[in-house]
C-alpha cells in the first residue's frame, strides 16, 4: 500500500506523524510539502533544521527529497517553495529502543526550549529536586553527554542511549 498526497502545509506534521505511526504499514509515502519541512525531515545533527520531527521520522523511515518545486510553478504563487519527499519504512528502526513512548517524550522534551541547554530542558521535563538531578547527572555521564550540550547536537543513537540510561536510573 502506498500513500501519494499533497499535504496541506499548515497541518503537514500531524498528518505525516499519523501516517508513520498508523497501525497500517505503508510500503511507501510520497508527499508534497513545504520545502522547509522537507529540510527538517532530512536534517543532520548540529544543523538549524534538526529537531524532534527529524528524529521522530528518521528513527522509523528512510527519507529522501526527490525534487523541489518552485513557488512559481503554482498560480497563484505561494510564499514558499515545495518539495516532493519519499519516505519508506525502515525494515528495522534506525536504533532499537525498548520504550518508544519514553524515547519520544525525551526527544520532544529535549527540544521544548530550543535555545536552552539539554540540562535545562531535562530538568523541566523530569524535575528539579536533588534526587532527580543526581539521576540526570548519572544518565548523562553514562552516555558521555555534557549537561551544557544542546539537544540539536545529539544524534539519534545518542538520544536512544540517553533514553536507556534515564530508564536505568529510574526516570
Amino acid at each position: 500500500m502506498k500513500v501519494i498526497a499533497n499535504l496541506p502545509y499548515y497541518i503537514t506534521t500531524p498528518i505525516l506523524m499519523h501516517l508513520i505511526e498508523a497501525p497500517v504499514t505503508f510500503d511507501d509515502i510520497t508527499v508534497m510539502m513545504q520545502k522547509e519541512v522537507a529540510d527538517r525531515l532530512t536534517a543532520a545533527p548540529s544543523s538549524k533544521d534538526y529537531g524532534s520531527l527529524t528524529i521522530g521520522v528518521q528513527q522509523r523511515m528512510n527519507v529522501e527529497v526527490a525534487f523541489t518545486v518552485s513557488r512559481t510553478a503554482f498560480v497563484p504563487a505561494p510564499n514558499v517553495d515545495s518539495a516532493i519527499v519519499n519516505l519508506t519504512k525502515r525494515t528495522t528502526p534506525l536504533v532499537e529502543i525498548s520504550d518508544q513512548a519514553a524515547f519520544d517524550r525525551l526527544v520532544k522534551g529535549s527540544f521544548a526550549a530550543r535555545r536552552k541547554t539539554l540540562w535545562n530542558n531535562l530538568t523541566n521535563l523530569f524535575g528539579k529536586d536533588d534526587a532527580t538531578k543526581a539521576k540526570l547527572t548519572s544518565a548523562l555521564d553514562a552516555v558521555q553527554v555534557t549537561p551544557s550540550a544542546r539537544a540539536e547536537t545529539l544524534s539519534i543513537p545518542q538520544f536512544a542511549a540517553l533514553a536507556e540510561a534515564l530508564k536505568a536510573n529510574g526516570l
